[in-house]
């Protein structure tokens, strides 16, 4: 079995898009910049690399209304290979980072903690909320299973 995960700690290049699928399942898009510095010959360089990365159910809600533009945060995911044709019939594809948690990094910054409450009627995956619970920027899974991107076994597409 192959194993694909990334950790990656950078500054949101921009505010969570917080989309819903036709299902009314939650889906939040955003930037995010990781900056490398190094030195070659004693001077000092500065790299960045910018992702894309989405995160699904209550962990993208979650996300949507905890984070801003410039927030520092530590993102634990995996890296997904997207594809689509144009309407001008032109091949695209992207590679995003596929959230499976999310946090504030507190290395420079203080954060508060809030617990949200989720009742079964409120959970899109049908989970019970009350057995994974869910914290400030992160969120546990319910029931139903994870909160990961969809697959061939849910058959609906993000937007």
């Amino acid at each position: 079995m192959a194993d694909n995960t990334i950790t990656i700690v950078g500054n949101l290049t921009r505010d969570p898009e917080l989309r819903f699928t036709q299902t009314g399942r939650g889906v939040a898009s955003f930037g995010i910049a990781v900056n490398r510095r190094y030195q070659v010959n004693g001077e000092w360089q500065e790299q960045t690399s910018f992702f894309n990365v989405v995160a699904w159910s209550t962990l993208g809600e979650n996300a949507a209304a905890s984070l801003n533009k410039g927030d520092r945060i530590i993102v634990f995911g995996r890296l997904e290979q997207r594809s689509w044709e144009t309407n001008d019939g032109e091949k695209r594809s992207v590679v995003e980072v596929i959230a499976d948690e999310i946090g504030p990094s507190v290395r420079w910054a203080t954060a508060t903690v809030e617990r949200t409450t989720r009742s079964s009627s409120n959970s899109p995956d049908g989970g019970s909320g009350a057995s994974g619970g869910g914290s400030g920027a992160s969120s546990g899974a319910g029931a139903g299973g994870s909160d990961r991107a969809p697959d061939s076994s849910y058959g609906e597409d993000p937007f």
